[in-house]
Formats: C-alpha cells, sequence, structure tokens
C-alpha cells in the first residue's frame, strides 16, 4: 500500500519555493558561494538562503527575535506544503520535522556575549533544543495531534518522510507534514572541517579528484494523506511514496563502510518494500556529499544492487550544498519533481569517475525522460542508511 504525496514546500540555496528551486535546476544554476549571511568573515563555500533573518522575519510576518534562523527556513517551507489546507477535528493531523543543528545559530550568539561578558541573553538557549524548531512550527500552523522531532544525523529528513508514511498505514494519523530544516552555523562547519571533509573549493560529487563537502541550509516538507484525509481535502495526489527503509552498518562513527554495506541493505529493502523492480528504477537521486568516504560507499552501493544495470543517477548537492537533516526532505521534494516534469538533474563539476567503481552520473540536463520511479538516498554519520521510493502509481 503507497502513501499519497499532495503537497510539497522547499527553501534552499537555490530558491525560496518550490517553482525557485525547479528553475534553478533545469538551469544549472547552483546556490554555492562564499559566506554572506552567516556571522563569519572567513571565505568557506556554503550553499545559504538568499536571505538574513530580518528579511525570513518580513516574509512569514514574524517580529520575535527569539526564533532560530531553522525555524524561520522550516515555517517557510511547511507553510508551501501545507498551502490552502484547513484543520478539522475529524482528521488527525501531525507533524514531523527533522534537524541536526537546531537552533545552534542562536546558541553561538549567546555563548559569544557569554564568554565575552558582554549582557549575555538567556532566552536565546529557549531555542536550542531540536524540538524547538518543531513546536514552532506546530503552534504557528495549529498542528497538535502528533508533533514529533527525530535527529539521526543526514539520514533524518528521510527518516521524517518514513515515520510519517508508517504512521499513515498503522491508522495512527490520517496526514502528516513531514520534512526537516537546518540552518548553516560556524559551530557545524568547523566541525566539518575538524573532520578534514571540508572542500575549500566546489564540491564535486562522484569525481575522483572529490575532497569533501560544502554545507548548505535549507528546509523542505511534505504533506502525506490518507484515503479518509484525501476524502476529505479532495487534494490531487501529485506522487506516492512507495517504498522505504533503514538499514545501519556500525562501521564507523562517521564513516560508512567501504562495502556499501549499510546503504546496500537500505536500498535494496526499500525496492522490495515497493514492490517496485531495480529494472524499473529511472533515476537515483544520490546522496552523493562529495566525500571520498561517502561517494565511494554508495557507488559500490548500487553496484551491489543494480550490477551493471544502474539507473541514471546524480547528486544535486552542487546545487544546495549538504543540508544535513533537511537534505533527505530537501531531495525527496526534488525526486517528487524529477517525476512530475520528466528530469533527471545534472550532476554538477563531474569529470572523472571514481577508479574503484568507474560509475559516471548524469552531466547535463535530461528532459522529456519518463520517470515513473525515483529511488532517493540519505545516509548519516553512525552508519544510518535510509532509502525512499518514489512512484507516479500506487
Amino acid at each position: 500500500m503507497s502513501v499519497r504525496i499532495t503537497s510539497i514546500g522547499v527553501v534552499s540555496a537555490i530558491g525560496f519555493s518550490v517553482a525557485e528551486n525547479l528553475q534553478s535546476l533545469r538551469e544549472g544554476k547552483s546556490g554555492i558561494g562564499e559566506i554572506t549571511y552567516l556571522e563569519d568573515s572567513r571565505p568557506f563555500l556554503v550553499g545559504e538562503v538568499k536571505a538574513s533573518n530580518a528579511d525570513l522575519k518580513g516574509k512569514l510576518g514574524l517580529d520575535s527575535s527569539h526564533i532560530s534562523r531553522t525555524s524561520l527556513l522550516g515555517l517557510h517551507a511547511a507553510r508551501e506544503a501545507w498551502g490552502e489546507n484547513k484543520l478539522n477535528s475529524e482528521l488527525r493531523t501531525g507533524i514531523i520535522s527533522a534537524t541536526s543543528v537546531g537552533g545552534m545559530d542562536r546558541s553561538e550568539v549567546f555563548y559569544k556575549d557569554y564568554l565575552t561578558q558582554n549582557n549575555p541573553d538567556y532566552t536565546l538557549l529557549k531555542t536550542h533544543d531540536s524540538g524547538s524548531t518543531t513546536e514552532r512550527i506546530a503552534v504557528e500552523m495549529g498542528i497538535s495531534d502528533y508533533v514529533n522531532t527525530l535527529s539521526t544525523a543526514c539520514s533524518s529528513g528521510a527518516n521524517a518522510i518514513m515515520l510519517g508514511a508508517r504512521l499513515i498505514l498503522q491508522n495512527k494519523l490520517d496526514r502528516v507534514l513531514v520534512g526537516g530544516s537546518d540552518a548553516l552555523a560556524r559551530f557545524t562547519i568547523d566541525g566539518f572541517r575538524s573532520l578534514m571533509i571540508y572542500d575549500d573549493q566546489w564540491c564535486r560529487p562522484f569525481d575522483e579528484t572529490r575532497s569533501g563537502l560544502n554545507l548548505g541550509e535549507g528546509a523542505a516538507f511534505l504533506l502525506l494523506e490518507g484515503e479518509k484525509s484525501i476524502a476529505f481535502s479532495g487534494n490531487k495526489t501529485i506522487c506516492y511514496l512507495s517504498g522505504w527503509a533503514n538499514a545501519a552498518d556500525a562501521y564507523h562513527q562517521t564513516a560508512s563502510s567501504p562495502e556499501g554495506v549499510g546503504a546496500t541493505l537500505a536500498i535494496g529493502n526499500a525496492l522490495k518494500k515497493s514492490g517496485i523492480e531495480p529494472e524499473a528504477i529511472s533515476y537515483v537521486n544520490a546522496h552523493g556529499t562529495g566525500t571520498k568516504n561517502n561517494d565511494l560507499s554508495e557507488s559500490v552501493a548500487l553496484k551491489n544492487v543494480f550490477g551493471e544495470n544502474i539507473p541514471l543517477f546524480s547528486s544535486t548537492k552542487a546545487f544546495t550544498g549538504h543540508t544535513l537533516a533537511a537534505a533527505g526532505a530537501i531531495e525527496a521534494v526534488f525526486s517528487v519533481l524529477a517525476i512530475q516534469n520528466g528530469l533527471v538533474y545534472p550532476n554538477l563539476n563531474f569529470k572523472n569517475p571514481i577508479e574503484e567503481t568507474c560509475l559516471t552520473p548524469v552531466t547535463s540536463l535530461q528532459t522529456d525522460i519518463p520517470i515513473h520511479a525515483v529511488l532517493s538516498n540519505s545516509f548519516g554519520f553512525g552508519g544510518n542508511n535510509s532509502s525512499l521510493v518514489f512512484a507516479d502509481h500506487a
């Protein structure tokens, strides 16, 4: 049994809406550049949303100073995904949002003032915890039947979608807004640099010369509906979530298994649940971070599952940067758009295949292709691997 997707919303470095993101993907327009809005003068390449916090508050009609950038981005995408839908006492409505950074952008301001004895504002700490963003969005939108936050590193957004689907199929909810939000923070940039997996140049997913990722920020949400909700809303189904799976290889705290063990399990089990044969997958939106470890591991997993008949695949992280917990949700939206518009997005900056696997992603926009089923991968630290299958049919 499939779960219906009836609406989507997204904000990222390449646009403030679904339409703007789609246009940038069509035009091959990346949002990665030097830091502009984050309070950091270092010349690192990042995928920033092109707006200050004040700009975002203005767009949302908010005036509170005690709201994190993670919450602002999340609320922006959630409102677009929710659209004109109405709350109803007969429908059980939930929200599941994912984040890894939480309100770190506000906490950094507090600790800077605290350490310099510059009259620190302790109320900023109210936005620090991961659940703050979900709860803020839920309150703003009036959703109260079920509110949950997931934080499983870079697979968080995908896992939020997965949990929402399960709750609908288990008749726990009638509809659920699922997705994720993360904002850039100096803490996160420094953390990835300490692991020596941050590229000072534009990231190059699946290229032999790849040397790391570029961090990004953004948010995305999808509205999942069951039969009861559809009967009430009358919403048109734009896509189906047909399969999903999570698997842990427990290989290392931050690295994926070189043999792609967990990724292979996640992909294989997601396909099995969907009932879609591997050869019927039209496109793979790969995790493709641009790090030495991830891209090799994912390439091996693709070969393990698909053999010599690997579908068209690409990573879109050279467009948006790696948006951490939001990545699985943003790329889920991109997967839905691929099916809706018959598109396969280019893997920017690719020149030479990885020597060990010799796989070549799509390097130019493919249009007018029948895209019936898309596999979207999200692999996180600690070996938390998640795969989703989207299809144009139930």
